[in-house]
């Protein structure tokens, strides 16, 4: 009978699931990478990681991250045969909010800004601050549009991206998905001083943007003004941004023209939500699109161009 195999490790350990959402850039972040940065980082990179629910393309696409919290190859333990001895272990993953930290709880006093820095780090990110119109000379401030495909799309991008040039922006525009490289993003964003975006996951590369730049998100139909402001607009805030909101009205939305305006989904939201979660996901998030009023939407831009002026009140 042979014996069972044994590895004896030096270094402590950290064992955590790669189950559940993971795949959504949101919860990839606030569920996993943020717990995970802030339970391993006082290790210096010695300790080792150990996985379950093993899911090989998310350690790939978090490489970067990964090998810069631990300096040892990851041990998935799915279909591992031998024993591992390690001097401790920590079992799970200390998480605080939603894609956010609470200094208060972290061993060392960690925050959202220690971890922007250790992203623009990581993935060398070469701006820290955003553009301060005026003493740029004529930089035009750059605007990044992140574009959905399959829901919550704008249906008038065109006139978006005229309107925003007019005023003076730079802009560009992404549809970054679970294969895109993190690495491109991150480039791409930080080159950034103006983020926006309906309300979903693409939201989260607001994490690479540079400090005091501007996150605007827009709220679509559906009484969600409390889910957007808490998965975004509250970390925006702690990561040094700043935050407008563009809540928008009943005739930009896709649901318009699909119901009649007195129907109970255009004017009672908050009786779909008592139908449950899976109701007003696919009423609200998987089934609208936005033509934005860009007149209307104008207005919020002009915000953000006053807020760059503002840039030096900041730094």
């Amino acid at each position: 009978m042979h014996g069972i195999l044994e590895d004896f490790h030096s270094v402590p350990a950290i064992l955590f699931s790669l189950g559940g959402f993971s795949g959504n850039h949101f919860h990839d972040f606030s569920d996993l990478v943020i717990p995970l940065y802030t339970t391993s980082k006082h290790f210096d990179g010695e300790v080792q990681f150990l996985v379950t629910d093993n899911r090989p393309w998310w350690i790939t696409k978090f490489k970067g991250i990964l090998r810069k919290l631990s300096r040892y190859d990851i041990v998935s333990l799915d279909r591992e045969q031998k024993s591992h001895c390690y001097p401790s272990i920590i079992i799970g993953l200390k998480y605080h909010k939603e894609l956010g930290i609470d200094q208060s709880k972290s061993q060392d006093q960690l925050s959202m800004k220690d971890f922007r820095q250790f992203l623009r780090s990581t993935y060398s990110l070469k701006r820290r601050n955003a553009i301060t119109i005026g003493d740029d000379m004529g930089k035009k401030p750059r605007l990044l549009i992140i574009t959905r495909r399959k829901s919550r799309t704008f249906t008038n991008m065109g006139k978006i991206t005229r309107m925003a040039a007019s005023l003076g922006y730079n802009v560009v525009t992404a549809e970054p998905n679970i294969s895109t490289s993190l690495w491109s993003v991150a480039q791409t964003v930080n080159s950034c001083d103006v983020l926006i975006g309906i309300h979903g996951a693409g939201l989260t590369n607001m994490l690479f943007l540079p400090d005091n730049a501007i996150l605007i998100q827009i709220v679509p139909l559906g009484s969600i003004d409390g889910l957007a402001r808490g998965y975004f607009g509250e970390p925006a805030v702690e990561m040094n941004l700043r935050y407008l909101e563009y809540k928008i009205k009943t005739k930009e939305s896709s649901l318009s023209s699909k119901y009649h305006l007195d129907h109970v989904i255009i004017t009672d939201p908050l009786s779909v939500h008592k139908q449950g979660w899976d109701a007003v996901r696919s009423t609200y998030l998987d089934k609208q699109n936005v033509k934005l009023d860009v007149r209307r939407f104008r207005t919020a831009l002009l915000k953000a161009l006053e807020l760059l002026h503002q840039l030096s009140m900041y730094t």
